[in-house]
């Protein structure tokens, strides 16, 4: 029987209090820690966000794999077009390419990651 339960995911970045105050915005998550290197945003879900600095970080390339995203974060909004227009506010882009048939949108956040918002 598996006993790993997931704690967390730590994106790479320039900049990592600046990342974390674009999802702390997107998603009402609030800081737990910080320093100069590093930032984790909590909700008390079990699951927290973090955000390292990394020397020399490279975004992402999407949908292209020049470098590559490794991964992506999903997350759920109960009205799609309004939480798209506040990833924009904040600072998120909209790539051209947009596959799943408007059953969810791509967006890229400050430093290149992809990430999706969907409804279901």
């Amino acid at each position: 029987m598996a006993g790993a339960v997931l704690r967390g995911v730590t994106l790479d970045c320039a900049d990592p209090q600046t990342l974390a105050g674009f999802y702390g915005a997107l998603t009402g998550m609030r800081e737990l820690f910080s320093t100069g290197e590093f930032v984790a945003l909590t909700d008390d879900s079990g699951c927290d966000l973090g955000f390292q600095r990394v020397d020399g970080y490279r975004a992402p390339q999407w949908p292209g794999q020049d470098v590559p995203q490794q991964l992506h974060l999903d997350f759920r909004a109960a009205d799609l077009d309004a939480m798209e227009e506040l990833a924009l506010e904040l600072g998120a882009a909209k790539p051209d390419r947009q596959p799943g048939d408007g059953r969810w949108r791509v967006l890229l956040d400050p430093a290149g990651h992809p990430f999706c918002l969907t409804s279901s």
